[in-house]
């Protein structure tokens, strides 16, 4: 089965999920009901592209909030990583701790892929819109230049 027919699309229930924040706090899914869920993985705190979507994502903060949206990210790096990655960046996004990728294995944004030329098996950066509980868009593989902008304009 190719990775293609592995993936999230329009409509599919969003996994539920339950991880600790960068204040050590257990975050779900269902602590965000009547709000949109913006949900992205990425690979690391504080490399070079996962830093410039964290902070693409908390300019544009108020413009995701005005659409009743919450932005919410998500890698395996340790909640005391993130509340760095949060101090040194001034990030305003909330970063949750998925230290077994469990989650990111839910929505199929972990797996095989090509890496400086070689495959590997990592996260497959994504990111998810959730209305409703269900998948209202899915990206993956994604570029992270202007990607903020684009999902704030699929709300």
């Amino acid at each position: 089965m190719s990775q293609e027919m592995n993936r999230l699309k329009e409509g599919d229930l969003a996994p539920n999920f339950e991880l600790p924040n960068a204040d050590n706090v257990n975050i779900s899914l269902q602590d965000f009901a009547g709000f949109n869920v913006v949900l992205y993985f990425y690979p690391k705190d504080n490399t070079p592209g996962c830093t410039l979507e964290a902070l693409d994502f908390t300019s544009l903060k108020a413009d995701f909030a005005a659409k009743s949206a919450i932005v919410i990210g998500v890698s395996k790096d340790t909640p005391a990583s993130h509340q760095k990655f949060i101090d040194s960046k001034n990030l305003d996004v909330v970063l949750l701790s998925d230290k077994d990728n469990e989650v990111a294995k839910k929505y199929f944004a972990f797996g095989k892929k090509m890496m400086y030329g070689k495959e590997v098996e990592g996260v497959i950066r994504s990111t998810f819109i959730i209305k409703d509980g269900k998948i209202y868009k899915a990206f993956y593989n994604v570029k992270t230049k202007g990607h903020a902008l684009e999902v704030l304009n699929s709300l």
